[in-house]
């Protein structure tokens, strides 16, 4: 029988995780099972994804707010710094401000307006976008103290959280013990007027920000990917990436992304091939890459969407456009016939034969980023229990059965 079933995306229930687990052999296992359960076959190229916090925590990859604060000290000296184009989040980055306070004596805090990178508001656009472009405010040359700020656009509360991030990240600065000084400026070098030392918080503009602070002449300047490189008084760390996509795991600790877990996609895969003879790829993902249609939010706030994958997920899809060939080429085709002439096209498209019209409008992102935004929306970000992704006939195509 014809297969009628595209791509399918399934959330697998896994044991809790814990520090130490052998996460290979719990993931094989609850994919097996799973698949068991839901009478489903396991063939190749079926993509298993595991979410990061998971990984993470089966290495106990945590630093504490103290662990921060020592490293911060160490490479800053101390004194007077300046913290710029931190994302506004209670889970992504307050613990993080609060370890960078500690090790400083004054937080010259710069936020970038009206929205930072990943596009939460400091103001709201909808209600208070006419006010914005009335002010004569210009932001990209524009820089604005806290009370010019206030005086333009009063006192906004994100849309969601309902908090007030100027606010809260200023008396975060006062109770870990700095003097806080807050402004508003989307050009990174302005901040030398305040301080020569830097950290810079952005994360996916952050070579580009720190070129730009060194050219400029600061003294310091480091990235949330320069602290926490590798351990302090015993934490973990992450040799890339740093405190980038690090979450709040307790009141005084963050979990660190994962590091080192090439490994365990490799494991995960020799296990599968053991016990199904079946060569799946598989990849440890996070964030997704997509943004909230409602609050303009993109939800990238790690460093990459997947920080470790297996060979067969490397590079873009080559796919045809279908709709294009159908209106177009094929347009006096049906049944059979249409379908044995798109197979043609595709083994065409395979050898590189087929030209660019028929790849048009096909976005040439990376598969990691499909997979794992795909990963991402099936485990949602709620407790569904399911940090293990089984995705299915991804990389089929229409002639496939």
């Amino acid at each position: 029988m014809e297969r009628m079933i595209g791509t399918a995306s399934y959330g697998v229930r896994c044991p809790v995780i814990r520090e130490g687990d052998n996460l290979a052999q719990i993931v094989t296992r609850s994919v097996l099972d799973a698949a068991s359960y839901g009478n489903l076959t396991i063939r190749d190229r079926d993509v298993i994804a595991i979410t990061e916090s998971v990984v993470a925590r089966s290495q106990g990859n945590y630093a504490t707010v103290d662990d921060i604060a020592a490293d911060v000290r160490a490479k800053t000296g101390g004194g007077s710094v300046g913290i710029i184009f931190p994302i506004l989040s209670r889970n992504r980055f307050a613990i993080c401000l609060r370890g960078m306070a500690k090790g400083v004596d004054k937080v010259v805090l710069m936020l970038s307006y009206p929205s930072d990178e990943v596009g939460n508001s400091l103001i709201d656009m909808e209600k208070d976008g006419d006010k914005f472009y009335e002010s004569g405010v210009n932001p990209y040359t524009d820089v604005l103290t806290l009370e010019q700020f206030r005086a333009l656009f009063g006192y906004s509360k994100h849309r969601f959280t309902g908090v007030d991030y100027i606010e809260y990240y200023s008396q975060l600065i006062r109770e870990s013990g700095a003097e806080c000084q807050v402004i508003f400026s989307n050009r990174a070098r302005d901040i030398l007027a305040y301080t020569d030392k830097v950290i810079t918080c952005d994360i996916h503009t952050r070579e580009r920000t720190k070129a730009v602070l060194k050219k400029a002449g600061a003294k310091v300047v480091l990235g949330m990917d320069n602290i926490l490189t590798a351990p302090v008084n015993g934490s973990g760390c992450n040799e890339k990436y740093g405190l980038l996509g690090s979450n709040k795991a307790r009141e005084d600790v963050v979990k660190l992304f994962p590091r080192d877990c090439q490994g365990l996609v490799l494991d995960i895969q020799k296990l599968m091939l053991e016990k199904t003879g079946k060569h799946v790829e598989v990849m440890v993902y996070g964030d997704g890459a997509f943004k909230d249609p409602v609050g303009k939010i993109w939800e990238l706030a790690d460093p990459v969407v997947s920080p470790a994958y297996t060979d067969g997920l490397r590079g873009t899809p080559n796919e045809l456009k279908l709709k294009y060939l159908a209106d177009n080429q094929y347009k006096d085709l049906s049944g059979q016939a249409l379908k044995d002439a798109i197979q043609t096209s595709i083994r065409a498209k395979e050898s590189n034969l087929v030209g660019n019209m028929a790849s048009e409008g096909t976005t040439p992102r990376q598969l990691t980023d499909l997979l794992g935004s795909l990963s991402d929306l099936t485990s949602g970000s709620g407790d569904k229990g399911t940090p293990v992704i089984l995705i299915q006939g991804y990389f089929d195509n229409y002639t496939d059965n």
